[in-house]
């Protein structure tokens, strides 16, 4: 690997880990870098997935002052985004390349949709039902689903849960996002345990997107939550659909 290969993939790492940890969808700024430097997609994907755990462990250590009472939620919906990955993570091993990723676009679209409106929805959703401290029966099956579709691909994959969980949770947003974190670690680090053992990572990859994401995610941490609940839910958005229309690109 030339010496600027291995700078660009860390420089992606970096940025990667700050996005997780603010919003989701860091994927995509390390999985097309190993795609342009001719990785397989398998390869770039479970390289990816296994690079970004550590960051994600980082960022979660980072919002811990956030995850205070939120014990009950993060055993209740962890355990479901726990099952959901190991999902995921067996789908992307034994089912042909490139069948979720058609519609990753479709799914990070509704996702921006559904953070752009969160407080309406979340508004309407409480005139309909008391408010619940854990988001309702139907919060687990979102969390397990978006914990399968992250062991699978990951991409937007904190964007979609920070919407599912903006809905259904009456909290602080920057509580949430903490919340959000959490559940992306599980997943992640769930599939890249999955990898190590059923796949072939590209381990030099994955050497420096680890690296990269720690130092990543630690400033995420730390400047994220400097950010209003109107300025993460932007920052959101512009992220989700900056992703979208580069997987919509990536496919034409």
């Amino acid at each position: 690997m030339e010496l600027w290969e291995a700078a660009a993939i860390l420089l992606a790492g970096v940025a990667a880990g700050g996005i997780n940890v603010i919003a989701g969808s860091g994927t995509l700024f390390t999985f097309p870098v190993l795609l342009a430097l001719g990785f397989p997609p398998i390869t770039a994907t479970v390289s990816n997935t296994i690079g970004l755990a550590p960051g994600s462990i980082s960022g979660t250590v980072g919002y811990r002052r956030e995850l205070r009472g939120q014990r009950t939620r993060m055993l209740r919906l962890g355990a479901m985004a726990f099952v959901g990955s190991i999902t995921g993570a067996l789908l992307l091993v034994y089912l042909p390349s490139g069948v979720f990723e058609t519609v990753v676009p479709f799914l990070i679209g509704a996702a921006c949709v559904l953070i752009l409106f969160q407080p309406r929805i979340a508004a309407w959703a409480r005139s309909r039902r008391p408010a619940s401290e854990n988001g309702g029966p139907l919060l687990p099956v979102g969390c397990y689903a978006t914990g399968a579709y992250g062991g699978y691909f990951a991409a937007a994959q904190g964007i979609i849960l920070l919407s599912l969980l903006g809905t259904a949770l009456d909290d602080d947003l920057q509580r949430i996002n903490a919340l959000k974190n959490v559940l992306t670690t599980i997943a992640n680090c769930t599939a890249a345990v999955f990898y190590i053992v059923l796949a072939s990572p590209a381990w030099t990859a994955v050497a420096l997107i680890a690296v990269g994401t720690i130092v990543g995610g630690h400033l995420g941490a730390r400047y994220g939550r400097r950010l209003s609940p109107a300025a993460l839910r932007v920052c959101v958005v512009a992220v989700g659909l900056t992703a979208a229309v580069q997987l919509v690109m990536g496919r034409i």
